[in-house]
C-alpha cells in the first residue's frame, strides 16, 4: 500500500491510500474518503510518501504522485474495476523535492493485475488472461496431437459402463489413452501485465520453451559442422531442428537456419490401437538341376505376396513414435513361394556365362574407350604375378595365331553367346578347334604386334557385338 505523510511545521498526519482504477478523477483515495486539512496556513508543507511503509522521498503535491499513478495504469490498458494491489517492497534512500523523488518512484512503480497461471508441478509456467483462456491453451496443445472428435469418443466410451471393445476394421484406429507429461494446473496469480501471453504465445512457449526461434545467417565458407560446433550443438541436433537440411546439403549465402533447440514444458503422451492391412512377402526358393546346364535358370512357381490383418498398440510423445507393439493378427492370404531351378551340369565347351580373370592378378592398365584418336576395343592387363594367359570361361578356340596389330592371338566361342579374345602374346598353347575349361592356361603373356609393352589386350562379344569387358569379369 501506498502512504502520503502530510508535514507540516506543527503537527503530522499519517493517510493510507487504495489504488483503485474506478476511480478516474483521481487514482489515490484515502481510506477514511477525501480529506479536508484544517490548516490552510501558508505556512510550508509537503508530503512524505511511503511505499508499503518504506519512505521514497517527498511530494510539495500529492497531484504528482496522482499524474505517475495514472500514466502507468494508462500505459497498462488496464480495465476499470480491476484493484491494483501487491506493490512490490523496495527500500530507496530519502529524495528531498519533487525533482530526485519523480524518477525514484517511476523507476520501481510497477501496477499488477490478476491473471491465469498455467502451473506445471506446482510451478507457474505461463501466465494467461484467466483460467477459460489457460484452459483453452491446455485443449489446443492436446488437439496438435489427437484430433477432437476422437478425443470425445474416447472420453465417451471411458463414461460408458460397457468395457467391451468391438474388432477394429481394416486401417481404422482408436484412442486407448491421452495424458500429459507433468501434472498441470491453474492458478490466479497478481503479476505484471506484460508477462500475460495470448493463446497463441502460450502454446509455443509450452511447446518449445521459448517465444523466439534464434536463427543464423549464412555466411560465405560456412559449414554445418563448424556452425553446430560454434554454437554448442551437435550435427544431428541442427538437422533435427532442421528438417529440409541434410549432412551434404549445399548452404547459401544469406540462408537463414534454426539454431533453438525446443525443450517442451510439457508433452502430450498417447496411446492408440491401429489395425494395418500389410503384405506378407514371399520366399525365394533354389533348387538344383543336374540335367540343367550351368548358368541356366528357369521358373518353376512365381511367387506370390499374401496379405494379413494386423492390430498394434502404438506409444507416442509429441507425435514421435516411442514404442509399436504387434498385438494380433489374422492371415488373410498366405504367400505362395517363388521357386527357381538352377542347372549345375558342366559341359566343357559351352561357357557358364561368367568370365573369370584372365591373368594371375596384375592390374588395368588402360580402359575400354576412346584411346590416341582411336576406339581401344578391350582392356590392357599389365604386371602379373606371372605372365600365363588363362581362358575366362569354358568354351573352343576359333582362332589360334598371328593377328595383326594383335600380334599373336586366341579368340575362344563360348557356345552361349559370347566371344573372348586375348591379344599380344608371346607364345600360344592352344589350336584352333581345341576344347578349354574356365582358367585353363592358354598362351603367354608378351609384346608381340603393336604393343609398347608386355601386357595382356582382352576383349568380350556378345552375340557379336562389342562389350565392355568390365561388366563381365567377376
Amino acid at each position: 500500500m501506498l502512504f502520503l505523510n502530510k508535514i507540516s511545521r506543527t503537527k503530522k498526519l499519517i493517510l493510507k491510500t487504495t489504488i483503485v482504477t474506478t476511480m478516474a478523477s483521481s487514482l489515490i483515495a484515502f481510506s477514511n474518503g477525501p480529506v479536508v486539512f484544517a490548516d490552510s496556513s501558508k505556512s510550508s508543507k509537503d508530503y512524505q510518501v511511503y511505499l508499503d511503509g518504506t519512505y521514497i522521498g517527498n511530494f510539495t503535491d500529492k497531484a504528482v504522485v496522482n499524474k505517475i499513478i495514472a500514466e502507468k495504469v494508462n500505459d497498462s490498458n488496464l480495465n476499470l474495476g480491476r484493484q491494483v494491489q501487491d506493490i512490490p517492497y523496495q527500500v530507496f534512500p530519502p529524495a528531498e523535492n519533487n525533482l530526485e523523488t519523480v524518477p525514484t518512484i517511476k523507476s520501481i512503480f510497477q501496477l499488477q493485475t490478476e491473471a491465469a497461471a498455467i502451473m506445471i508441478d506446482g510451478k507457474p509456467v505461463v501466465y494467461v488472461e484467466n483460467q477459460t483462456t489457460a484452459e483453452e491453451v491446455m485443449k489446443k496443445l492436446i488437439q496438435q496431437y489427437v484430433p477432437e472428435d476422437q478425443l470425445a469418443e474416447l472420453k465417451a466410451r471411458k463414461a460408458s459402463t460397457n468395457s467391451t471393445l468391438p474388432a477394429l476394421k481394416e486401417n481404422e484406429s482408436r484412442l486407448l489413452d491421452v495424458r500429459l507429461s507433468e501434472n498441470v494446473s491453474f492458478s490466479n496469480k497478481n503479476i505484471v501485465p506484460e508477462k500475460i501471453l495470448s493463446i497463441e504465445e502460450a502454446l509455443t512457449f509450452l511447446q518449445k520453451g521459448t517465444l523466439e526461434e534464434k536463427k543464423y545467417v549464412i555466411q560465405d565458407g560456412d559449414v554445418l559442422e563448424l556452425i553446430a560446433h560454434d554454437n554448442n550443438m551437435k550435427l544431428a541436433e541442427l538437422l533435427a531442428v532442421n528438417p529440409r537440411l541434410s549432412k551434404g546439403s549445399l548452404l547459401k549465402i544469406g540462408e537463414k537456419i534454426i539454431l533453438t533447440i525446443p525443450k517442451p514444458f510439457i508433452e502430450v503422451i498417447v496411446e492408440k490401437e491401429v489395425n494395418k492391412k500389410e503384405e506378407i512377402p514371399f520366399e525365394n526358393k533354389v533348387i538344383e538341376d543336374k540335367s540343367l546346364l550351368k548358368g541356366k535358370t528357369k521358373v518353376k512357381q512365381e511367387g506370390k505376396t499374401g496379405t494379413r490383418s494386423v492390430n498394434y498398440k502404438i506409444s507416442e510423445q509429441n507425435g514421435v513414435t516411442l514404442s509399436k507393439t504387434e498385438v494380433n493378427e489374422t492371415i488373410l492370404e498366405e504367400p505362395v513361394d517363388h521357386i527357381e531351378i538352377k542347372g549345375t551340369k558342366v559341359i566343357s565347351s559351352q561357357g557358364e556365362g561368367t568370365f573369370t580373370w584372365p591373368t594371375v592378378g596384375g592390374y588395368i592398365s588402360s580402359k575400354q574407350g576412346q584411346r590416341w584418336g582411336r576406339m581401344h576395343k578391350g582392356i590392357d592387363i599389365a604386371r602379373p604375378s606371372n605372365r600365363t594367359i588363362k581362358a575366362a570361361d569354358n568354351g573352343v578356340v576359333v582362332s589360334a595365331g598371328w593377328g595383326g596389330g594383335y600380334g599373336n592371338k586366341i579368340v575362344i566361342d563360348h557356345q552361349n553367346g559370347y566371344r573372348t579374345l586375348y591379344g599380344h602374346m608371346s607364345s600360344l598353347k592352344v589350336r584352333v578347334g581345341q576344347t578349354v575349361s574356365k582358367g585353363t592356361a592358354i598362351g603367354v603373356m608378351g609384346a608381340t604386334g603393336d604393343a609398347t609393352g608386355v601386357h595382356l589386350h582382352f576383349e568380350v562379344y556378345k552375340n557379336g557385338s562389342l562389350v565392355n569387358p568390365l561388366s563381365y569379369l567377376r
